[in-house]
């Protein structure tokens, strides 16, 4: 079951990265996300969206490690980051459901609920 939520979230954040890179580089998606107020993203929300890239990269790398396909971070980080990550995508269910934006609140609350089950699995795995 770990190795089918590292796997699953690992893509899930893929693709948010792949979001990401588009909407930086000036895709019209910008519904989807920084509280989809803009269809395509001002320069401060796409210079944001070049952070998420690497603020999804980090995250992905603690559940890998965990699953003994990556080794990244001190051990005794691991346990803590999977735990700490998993609360974080808990609250942002919540944020993401309060977006003015239906798009943003469908595929965003969508991805932290599923990222959030996962995460608890693997901190419980």
């Amino acid at each position: 079951m770990q190795l089918f939520a590292v796997s699953l979230a690992t893509m899930i954040l893929l693709f948010l990265a792949a979001l990401q890179i588009a909407l930086a580089a000036g895709a019209p998606f910008g519904r989807l996300a920084w509280g989809g107020e803009h269809r395509v993203l001002p320069l401060k929300q796409r210079i944001a969206s070049v952070a998420a890239i690497a603020i999804y990269a980090f995250v992905a790398s603690f559940p890998l490690q965990k699953a003994g396909i990556a080794t990244i971070w001190p051990a005794s980080w691991i346990e803590p980051g999977i735990w700490i990550i998993a609360c974080y995508f808990a609250v942002s269910i919540g944020l993401n459901l309060i977006s003015r934006s239906q798009p943003e609140r469908l595929v965003m609350t969508t991805a932290a609920t599923v990222l959030a089950i996962l995460f608890f699995i693997v901190a419980l795995s």
